[in-house]
């Protein structure tokens, strides 16, 4: 089983990843995290936005695999499904949904709303999707399961655990659930109740004994992981290569080749540290020509350099084996680019991230001549070659994908010597 996830904060551009290699593979399966993903993919003029549904949906041919470490609002999961048929999609045939996968309430919204409310300006940035509460839920072994959707008692579980969120709810001052907001969401689970599930452990065991390749998609970013991102500022899921383990059933020694996903510079949406962001003109010429909104909330993105310090973490702790680069067409244009080597902390030079980047960090960078104009070479300019070569002796890792646009068509498949 081979894993791709995001190498910095995330928005890093994973979907259109898996979906440009996707024909490499029977089984897509997503691991984590669930309605605060948004992955975008754009081909024949069309733009697709996926949150819970992983990206090789659109491939004929591949089974799509939502793994027990998402989880899932059954509200938007039917709105997503819907808009896909509405392209032409054939979703149900090729779409399977882990049993052991979490549900996340209307309470579970209300409760993250109030939660964030509650922060004032320490607010950590949240999608106000119910996320958090619904991962809370799961580690305190409340919550409900989409194996519980066939139990006899299922609105009573449903009504016991609202029971509980009304109760904290109380204690923020903050309404619950609107009646309709309840209905829509018994609907939904009723039509959710049609789709196809499996014991996803078991399933992926026996694809693999069959010989089958199975990618594992990650959501969010590795410097968002729960354990090991900018806590507090982080996601309420491990989004490093180990989270596939627990993410899908998956044992360690399956996994074969890592992809790290990251962009030619570095983004963050909402509130955590961002040592090289810029706050000035580059900043937002950066925002602009890339777009940088985010996919599900609409949030616009800070901006930044690349940063090295926090690239080489993302290598480490996930044993990425190959990288890929997105959006080097951004920089079109751009004089000079500036990337991070290292962190100049207490007066001393540091090259890897430490346990708090919050204060007392700065950045320290190298200048690089900037490359033009991609679209207009038949091959990579020399400036950019150099580029992804600095990057790659940093690092230690060989980028394999470098992508030129948001079409799948946009996308250079490099030819490299592996490290190692």
């Amino acid at each position: 089983m081979d894993v791709l996830l995001g190498a910095q904060w995330g928005d890093e551009g994973k979907g259109k990843v898996v979906d440009v290699i996707a024909p490499r593979y029977e089984v897509i399966a997503r691991f984590q995290g669930g309605p605060n993903a948004g992955h975008t993919l754009i081909f024949e003029g069309q733009k697709h936005v996926l949150h819970t549904i992983p990206s090789g949906v659109f491939r004929a041919g591949t089974v799509n695999l939502v793994g027990n470490g998402v989880v899932i609002d059954p509200v938007i999961f039917l709105k997503e499904v819907r808009n896909l048929e509405a392209a032409g999609v054939d979703v149900r045939s090729s779409l399977l949904i882990s049993r052991r996968a979490h549900l996340i309430l209307p309470t579970h919204r209300a409760l993250d709303a109030a939660s964030e409310l509650d922060k004032g300006k320490g607010k950590i940035g949240s999608t106000l999707k119910g996320i958090g509460p619904t991962y809370m839920d799961k580690t305190g072994r409340n919550g409900l399961r989409v194996g519980d959707l066939v139990r006899t008692d299922l609105l009573d579980r449903y009504k016991a655990l609202v029971r509980k969120h009304e109760r904290l709810l109380s204690l923020y001052d903050h309404p619950g659930a609107t009646a309709e907001a309840e209905k829509e969401w018994l609907d939904a689970v009723a039509q959710l109740r049609t789709f196809n599930t499996v014991d996803c452990e078991h399933y992926l065991d026996q694809a693999l004994r069959e010989g089958k390749h199975v990618l594992a998609e990650g959501a969010q970013g590795t410097l968002l992981d729960i354990d090991f991102g900018t806590y507090p500022f982080v996601t309420s899921s491990n989004t490093i290569s180990a989270g596939a383990c627990t993410g899908l059933g998956v044992a360690p020694n399956r996994i074969g080749t890592v992809t790290g996903i990251f962009k030619a510079y570095c983004t963050r949406v909402g509130s955590g540290p961002f040592p090289t962001e810029l706050n000035d003109a580059t900043g937002e010429r950066i925002r602009t020509a890339g777009n940088e909104f985010g996919s599900t909330t609409g949030r616009p993105r800070r901006c930044g350099w690349l940063d090295l310090p926090a690239l080489r973490y993302a290598v480490m702790v996930n044993g990425i084996t190959e990288l890929a680069m997105m959006k080097a067409d951004v920089l079109n244009g751009i004089d000079t680019i500036r990337i991070c080597t290292h962190y100049r902390i207490d007066g001393r030079n540091v090259d890897r991230m430490p346990f708090d980047i919050t204060e007392g960090i700065e950045p320290e960078y190298i200048d690089m001549a900037g490359w033009g104009d991609t679209s207009s070479d038949a091959e990579l300019p020399v400036q950019l070659q150099r580029y992804i070569g600095t990057i790659e002796a940093a690092v230690g890792v060989p980028i394999t994908i470098v992508s030129l646009g948001p079409d799948r068509k946009e996308t250079i498949l490099r030819e490299v010597a592996h490290a190692g």
